[in-house]
């Protein structure tokens, strides 16, 4: 598994203009999912998500968690994560988890996820075309993979 977590002060994720999820000062996560992902990557995963110290500390340095500053978190599937470029200019998703397996498995993630956190989970729409607009803090960007 693989995500894009930015650190924002606000992101929200929109469909045909019509708000779908929406959060405040916490974490954006793009969750890729590649095509031998099991649910240890996923407890893997949630367990890094929850605990990274992208926010300050009293000393000014990362040093504070999501949940230590009780943020909220959007969580966006974005198969793309696994595109490739090795060949040509036209990406190749062929890592990536099929569309069939990806969103039973996505949904017991979230699941999963809710249960590991007191955090508001705000999510996106699997498999829709979804538009996100966020105020990145820092700005913040890392990415995360289960497999390295």
């Amino acid at each position: 598994m693989r995500a894009l977590i930015q650190r924002v002060t606000s992101a929200r994720v929109s469909i045909d203009g019509d708000i779908v999820g929406s959060i405040n000062s916490g974490i954006l996560v793009l969750i890729g999912l590649h095509r031998d992902d099991t649910l240890a990557d996923g407890e893997w995963l949630i367990k890094k998500l929850l605990a990274v110290r992208l926010f300050e500390d009293e000393a000014g340095k990362m040093g504070r968690s999501v949940e230590d500053i009780r943020g909220e978190l959007l969580v966006v599937s974005q198969f793309t994560l696994y595109g490739e470029l090795n060949k040509g200019t036209r990406p190749d998703f062929g890592a990536a988890m099929p569309s069939a397996l990806a969103k039973p498995f996505f949904e017991e993630w979230m699941k999963q996820l809710r249960a590991a956190t007191q955090l508001t989970i705000a999510e996106g729409r699997f498999g829709a075309h979804m538009k996100i607009d966020l105020a990145n803090d820092g700005p913040v960007t890392l990415m995360i993979d289960s497999k390295k």
